[in-house]
C-alpha cells in the first residue's frame, strides 16, 4: 500500500497526538524565587525552567517533570553532572528532606562556573 502525503501528515497528527496524550510531561514554564539564593528566576522560554540559573538549586515538587505531585517539597541541592551525548550537561540533585536523587538538563543561561566545579564532584 503507497500512501499520499495528505494521508501521511493525517498519521504523523494522529501519532503527535497520542505521544503527547501518553507523555508524563507537563510544559510549566514560570518564574519563581530561589528558596536557596532568593534571587528572582526568571522564566526559560524555550522549555520549562526547573532550577536556578544562579546557584542551580532546585525544589523537589515533581514526580513526572510538571506535575507539581511530588509531596516532599525539599530543596534540592546539586550534587554533580553528567555529560549526556543527546542532552549535554545534565545537573544531578539529592533532596536535603528525602534523600531522592533527580535529574536535569542544564539550561542555556545556568551559572558555567559552577557546572564546571560540579563536575569535579565524583557522583
Amino acid at each position: 500500500m503507497i500512501l499520499n502525503i495528505k494521508e501521511v501528515c493525517i498519521i504523523n497528527t494522529i501519532m503527535q497526538k497520542r505521544m503527547l496524550e501518553n507523555s508524563k510531561f507537563t510544559e510549566i514554564d514560570e518564574e519563581f524565587v530561589c528558596e536557596h539564593c532568593g534571587r528572582l528566576v526568571p522564566k526559560l522560554e524555550y522549555s520549562c525552567r526547573n532550577h536556578c540559573p544562579y546557584c542551580l538549586y532546585s525544589k523537589h515538587v515533581d514526580i513526572n517533570p510538571g506535575d507539581r505531585a511530588e509531596e516532599c517539597h525539599g530543596v534540592l541541592k546539586p550534587i554533580g553532572i553528567e555529560m549526556n551525548s543527546k542532552k549535554g550537561y545534565v545537573i544531578v540533585f539529592k533532596c536535603e528532606k528525602c534523600g531522592a536523587i533527580r535529574k536535569n538538563k542544564a539550561a542555556k543561561d545556568d551559572n558555567m562556573d559552577l557546572i564546571i566545579k560540579l563536575s569535579s564532584n565524583p557522583i
